[in-house]
């Protein structure tokens, strides 16, 4: 078995059980997913394990594999959360990675614990409120329109068999999804009013992403996040929309990787 393949495992905390997926060896780089895209290796993480990290992607409170949690009922729940995966683990300090509702999470970790990351990167992150440049709302979304605001060139859709019945499980999977991320981004939907005026208080190195044709969170928020975090590099991705690390995996793994290269020599250099 390739170094980089990963392992499913479950960690046992306090209220619950967390299921990750854990591949790869060298500096640990702790991923943080979307509303979509839990209970799933990708091939994103792959190509991020394949350039030389410890790449470890929980699933979310309530989504795919994890327990439910219950008492984590807003955003600062799930920071603390994340304080004790990381505790769990037995990591003090890891690059934090996360995309969409998981940059968010992200962000508002690296705001409360900034010292307990080696570096921040945010792929399309929400979080901001940006009244000029809305964010559409997801849950009102068919899923033909969702696919069209997810991704800049949306696959084909299969056709349905004949008298074909929806899978149960997959319709509970996705219920069980949406509703988790409804408890923490319903009101105020996607985002913390009070974020951008604390996103001074990131000391860790930060590089913020953004897909050039991204119709849900627009690339405004990335810029402002650039903008306000001290020090934080911005990159843009051509020709791709929000569902960035499905639609160009390897053009995203290739960004992020190369910044965490960056930020490891800094750190190690810092340390002689």
């Amino acid at each position: 078995m390739p170094d980089d393949a990963p392992t499913g495992e479950y960690l046992e905390l306090t209220g619950g059980r967390v299921h990750l997926f854990r591949g790869g060896s060298g500096e640990p780089v702790l991923f943080l997913h979307a509303a979509g895209g839990a209970g799933a290796w990708l091939e994103f993480h792959g190509q991020l394990a394949g350039a030389g990290f410890d790449v470890i992607a929980p699933d979310h409170p309530g989504f795919a594999m994890s327990d439910d949690f219950p008492l984590v009922e807003a955003m600062d729940d799930l920071v603390y959360h994340y304080l004790d995966v990381l505790d769990a683990l037995g990591l003090e300090r890891v690059h934090v990675v996360g995309a969409s509702f998981g940059g968010w999470i992200a962000a508002e970790l690296a705001v409360a614990a900034s010292h307990r990351l080696r570096s921040l990167t945010l792929l399309s992150a929400a979080g901001l409120r940006l009244p000029e440049h809305p964010v559409p709302d997801i849950f009102l979304m068919p899923p033909p329109r969702l696919l069209e605001t997810l991704f800049h060139d949306p696959p084909p859709v299969p056709a349905a068999e004949p008298g074909a019945t929806p899978d149960i499980d997959t319709v509970l999977a996705a219920y069980r999804d949406t509703t988790a991320l409804a408890r923490i981004c319903w009101t105020p939907y996607l985002n913390n009013p009070k974020l951008e005026r604390r996103l001074h208080r990131i000391s860790a190195p930060t590089l913020v992403v953004a897909p050039s044709d991204d119709r849900l969170i627009p690339v405004a928020h990335a810029q402002r996040y650039a903008a306000l975090i001290p020090g934080a590099r911005f990159a843009e991705v051509a020709d791709c929309g929000h569902a960035m690390y499905f639609e160009r995996p390897a053009e995203f793994a290739g960004v992020v990787a190369s910044f965490l290269h960056t930020a490891q020599s800094a750190l190690s250099g810092a340390n002689q």
